[in-house]
């Protein structure tokens, strides 16, 4: 008996633990002007302080940025994670299909998921579909969904070792992990995997790895503004 598909087409990320603050940035880079005396002041008015961080920003001295730690919750298509792994100034621990049954969640295009690739490699864009593509798209996709994870149960019943079973799976299936990054490396991914107006290079990214950078920014935005603001304002540029 087949387990109940579903289909989705977001991501999840959730901030479940951080170390992270625009004084986290403070203390870290006076350290190399006042040395043992560079603590941290609970009571100080980090805002009096954005100029320091725009300097450190705009000059690219971006050691600082390193001592502020997130770690999140990420559920996202395989396909993403293929691209998620290319930066390797993270630390990853993803869920095994070698020691546990993967659920039968699988990543389908919305509506407002751009299909049409123009131009080359290097000079690219997408642009809308139209509604039969659309349809043809989401159609194929569930069908060979639910005709691989139906194939992928039939030989765990059999009694198939599990890393074996999942062969059969497409990319499309969701997979699970814990992401740490500090703030430096945060800023890098956002960087290039987020296409947005003042960037002062360009980025194309596939739209679901994008999905996963929009969330991480919120989150960035949150609990480090001063440094958030200066990262913009200085072409979103990792230091």
């Amino acid at each position: 008996m087949v387990d109940q598909i579903s289909f989705r087409s977001d991501v999840t990320v959730e901030l479940v633990k951080h170390s992270a603050g625009d004084a986290d940035v403070l203390w870290a880079a006076r350290v190399s002007t006042k040395g043992e005396q560079a603590t941290v002041d609970p009571n100080e008015d980090v805002t009096k302080s954005a100029g320091l961080i725009n300097y450190l920003m705009r000059d690219r001295h971006g050691s600082p940025f390193e001592h502020s730690n997130f770690t999140f919750f990420v559920q996202a298509p395989i396909f993403m994670w293929r691209e998620h792994f290319r930066h390797r100034m993270a630390s990853y621990n993803e869920e095994s299909g070698r020691y546990k049954k993967l659920e039968p969640m699988f990543y389908v295009p919305g509506p407002d998921r751009k299909l049409i690739q123009i131009g080359k490699a290097g000079a690219y864009e997408f642009v809308d579909g139209t509604a039969e593509q659309f349809e043809l798209v989401t159609q194929q996709t569930k069908k060979v969904c639910e005709s691989a994870y139906e194939a992928y149960e039939n030989m765990l019943e059999a009694g198939v070792a599990r890393e074996v079973a999942r062969i059969v799976l497409p990319v499309t299936i969701y997979s699970s992990a814990y992401v740490t990054m500090n703030a430096r490396a945060l800023m890098n991914f956002i960087s290039l995997r987020r296409k947005a107006e003042g960037s002062h290079f360009p980025s194309f990214p596939q739209r679901e790895i994008e999905m996963v950078a929009e969330k991480y920014e919120e989150e960035f935005k949150k609990l480090m503004p001063l440094t958030h603001a200066s990262f913009v304002a200085n072409g979103r540029v990792a230091p």
